[in-house]
């Protein structure tokens, strides 16, 4: 691969934290708009009515375009390494895309013609970048460095008509479809959440029904999430996340137009343009079962030695449960934050983006400081442990108090 594409992936990867990019990930697909003025008059719904109505939603085709706001919170240094609208040079991988939704307002095209057909283009300002499922093959295309990602995996189709693509790495590119989404959020709620039905809406000239999901537990950064469905099909058209903190949404991810007649067949072919830099992927290749929390810290600069090394070795363990879930990491590297600000090897990334982190904290633990967006905040404690979780830093403290 060249060289500009492995430097802006790192860059990408040490400026956002997977935990907080796969929430930009997991609303990106069909990608949900922003609500009327004024609810439509709809028949009254109970939430199981509209939970099930989700469920038994059966659309596989559709195109329009799409809006995703995403307002996380990052430290200035994060967001500038982002570069603001986009990784510095262009990258036609698309993880190097999907971390860039961490931060800033992105508008999409999009078609979906069932588990073997998707397309997704963004539109930032005049260049453009296109990333295409169809059949065996998965294309993303970069117009600003002209360079093409291509990747071919004979079995995404037979594994996305057995299950929709579910847990496929073809599926995690291209992000999930409005009903997974729903789904996932749904199978995620359990006992330790509220659901309920919200006002109407009208979203991308339709009429929606809302689900509200909130918290019962205190302590999450999350206030609530609100999915707009379609009252006519079940298809979920708008997903909003919003901070218990209140202001503008974490995401508002929505349709602006949709259409759900079935896209053209050309929609989905793609030929490299004359010239262009093509760069075959390896199937299988950035898959990892390592604890998606230790991913999340190992990505910030320098911590991957906190957290014992680049193979990530550390001991992990889940505390609490719903959306109070914190993961504990233990090291053993026997390596704390008084060491990465005292190593003179360490990278002036890393030593930058501890300066631009929050509170430093004590408790009964010892001392540490909060690494803190909107959504997630982890403590990195002064003898490298690390406590991280969509939750508040006094949750963080007090996990800690109780598990020292």
């Amino acid at each position: 691969m060249a060289a500009n594409t492995k430097t802006s992936r790192k860059v990408a990867r040490y400026a956002v934290p997977v935990a907080v990019a796969g929430v930009a990930a997991a609303t990106v697909a069909m990608v949900p708009a922003f609500a009327n003025a004024g609810g439509p008059d709809l028949p009254k719904v109970t939430a199981q009515q509209l939970i099930e109505k989700v469920a038994a939603s059966d659309v596989q085709q559709l195109s329009g375009t799409a809006k995703i706001s995403t307002d996380l919170g990052l430290p200035k240094i994060a967001t500038g390494l982002l570069g603001g609208g986009g990784v510095a040079g262009g990258s036609a991988n698309p993880e190097d895309k999907v971390a860039q939704l961490a931060s800033g307002t992105h508008t999409f095209r999009v078609a979906a013609d069932g588990p073997d057909r998707q397309k997704l283009t963004f539109l930032d300002g005049k260049d453009e970048y296109s990333l295409i499922h169809n059949g065996d093959d998965v294309w993303g295309y970069d117009s600003k460095s002209n360079e093409v990602f291509h990747e071919k995996n004979p079995q995404a189709g037979k594994e996305a008509g057995k299950d929709a693509g579910k847990d496929h790495k073809t599926a995690d590119r291209m992000g999930a479809s409005p009903q997974k989404i729903a789904e996932e959020l749904l199978k995620a709620a359990g006992p330790t959440t509220d659901v309920s039905v919200g006002d109407t809406a009208q979203v991308a000239g339709r009429d929606a029904y809302q689900l509200v999901l909130k918290p019962k537990q205190s302590g999450s950064t999350v206030g609530s999430v609100q999915i707009a469905v379609d009252a006519k099909n079940g298809v979920p058209l708008r997903v909003q996340l919003l901070s218990s903190q209140g202001g503008k949404p974490i995401v508002d991810a929505g349709f602006t137009k949709v259409d759900f007649a079935k896209p053209a067949a050309d929609t989905f072919t793609f030929t490299a343009p004359k010239g262009a830099k093509v760069t075959e992927g390896v199937d299988g290749a950035g898959k990892d079962d390592k604890d998606q929390s230790f991913k999340a810290l190992e990505s910030f600069p320098g911590l991957d030695g906190l957290l014992g090394g680049p193979n990530g070795q550390g001991d992990v363990k889940v505390l609490g449960e719903g959306w109070a879930t914190i993961a504990r990491i233990d090291s053993g590297a026997g390596k704390g934050l008084k060491d990465l600000e005292n190593d003179k090897n360490a990278p002036k990334e890393a030593k930058q983006f501890l300066d631009s982190l929050g509170d430093k904290v004590t408790g009964k633990f010892g001392e540490g400081r909060v690494l803190s967006t909107r959504l997630v905040n982890a403590l990195v404690t002064d003898d490298g442990k690390v406590y991280v979780g969509a939750v508040t830093k006094d949750a963080l403290v007090k996990a800690a108090d109780a598990n020292k």
